[in-house]
């Protein structure tokens, strides 16, 4: 089994929502398929349907979290030791050499990559062109659209 690597606050978070869809979710849904069944005809009850998706829903959800749990290795950044160069879970900010726009983003597992939020998965290009680079160094990322050049203003381990 190939193992993935994961932030420890990504797999907390996994493991935040696994806890709330099996103490939470499960009996809601649960109880509301209960309700659904006492209002009589099964085939054109809309209320049991709806219920029973939803129950699908949860169980697919519960059973995709513990699947990504079984096969993570987590990787605690604070604890690493700081060797100046960009690594899983780095948090490295970037400066575009042609805009000269800033931005920092943080390397996580491929489960947890939020663009929203500044995560990027380690198997996206601008990662993997970071990956094992140090402050000042400029790279060349090889993305869809042409190259981009950045230089690496800062890496944090937090």
């Amino acid at each position: 089994m190939q193992r993935h690597p994961m932030t420890k606050q990504g797999a907390d978070a996994l493991q935040v929502e696994l806890q709330r869809l099996k103490k939470e979710e499960r009996p809601a849904i649960s109880t509301a398929i209960a309700e659904a069944r006492e209002h009589g005809d099964l085939k054109e009850n809309a209320e049991y349907h709806a219920a029973r998706e939803q129950q699908g829903m949860i169980e697919a959800r519960i059973s995709q979290i513990e699947n990504i749990l079984a096969r993570v290795q987590i990787i605690d950044v604070t604890k690493l030791k700081p060797n100046g160069k960009v690594v899983f879970g780095a948090t490295v900010t970037v400066m575009n050499l042609e805009t000269e726009a800033e931005v920092t983003y943080q390397i996580v597992g491929e489960e947890e990559a939020d663009l929203k939020q500044n995560k990027i998965s380690v198997n996206s290009p601008i990662a993997r062109a970071l990956i094992a680079k140090e402050e000042g160094e400029e790279v060349v990322v090889k993305a869809p659209s042409g190259n981009i050049d950045y230089e690496i203003v800062e890496i944090q381990y937090i």
